[in-house]
């Protein structure tokens, strides 16, 4: 009887450590299962971003288009306030109308439009105001500024500092979902590295919205909206499944670029 009396007190020490760990380990899974209910709701909440007019544009400059043939662009394409002269993608490269602020332009398909191209951009720059603008992101620094292997889910992203892309992702979604990508820096895709959508996700709701430059490298293919504060850079053979919207130039190299 002693010896039974003696242990009780380990048993109960054994039995409170026990239950302790099990209660550590049950707070933890439901914060976790928490964290993810909280995150899907964000990301189910989550308002596309509205392109105005400038929607309507698959390419979108303030200060030019620079090409080297021969590039296949399917949509509407326009540069504003810049004069059409810096508008140098030819006739025969466009599927779509090319708008211009002036007589100058490729001929003798240009469009003469200044009222319409100066609404478009001031809605180019709303539209980023409005991606740059948005708070509490779900996912934040993702992979420290790269994110080559991932597969990234709807939500609102943000980097702080420069991203690049030295290896292929996945974005997976439905057909509604909305992801909106905030670079602080530049965005930087490697040369052969390709995006590919999953699960009904579309390019259409894919936002990218960056403070630097964009550069797209060789034979690389992209999807989704680049909204840029400054440049958009398609080197060789690069592709773009998405409008790319950008404050200052856009250069392209034997690129094809389709409105999604």
């Amino acid at each position: 009887m002693m010896k039974t009396k003696n242990m009780l007190p380990i048993i109960a020490v054994l039995l409170i450590g026990l239950f302790g760990g099990c209660s550590k380990d049950q707070d933890s899974f439901l914060s976790s299962e928490m964290n993810s209910i909280k995150m899907a709701k964000n990301a189910g909440n989550l308002a596309a971003i509205n392109l105005g007019l400038a929607g309507e544009f698959v390419i979108l400059s303030k200060t030019g288009i620079t090409d080297v043939f021969k590039s296949s662009v399917v949509g509407d394409v326009g540069t504003s306030p810049i004069t059409g002269a810096a508008l140098l993608l030819k006739c025969n490269e466009v599927t779509g109308t090319i708008y211009t602020v002036d007589a100058a332009g490729p001929l003798p398909c240009r469009v003469t439009n200044a009222t319409r191209l100066g609404i478009a951009v001031l809605d180019m720059q709303a539209a980023y105001t409005d991606g740059a603008g948005r708070s509490n992101p779900d996912f934040l620094n993702l992979g420290a500024g790269n994110i080559g292997g991932l597969t990234l889910t709807s939500g609102l992203y943000k980097w702080t500092s420069a991203l690049i892309i030295p290896t292929d992702i996945t974005i997976s979604g439905n057909s509604t979902d909305i992801f909106i990508l905030q670079v602080a820096g530049t965005l930087n895709m490697s040369s052969g590295v390709n995006i590919t959508l999953t699960g009904g996700a579309q390019a259409k709701n894919i936002f990218w919205v960056t403070s630097g430059a964009v550069t797209l490298g060789t034979t690389s293919h992209f999807e989704g909206n680049i909204l840029s504060k400054t440049g958009i850079n398609l080197q060789t053979g690069a592709s773009i499944n998405g409008n790319m919207l950008a404050q200052t130039a856009v250069t392209l190299q034997m690129n094809t670029v389709v409105k999604p």
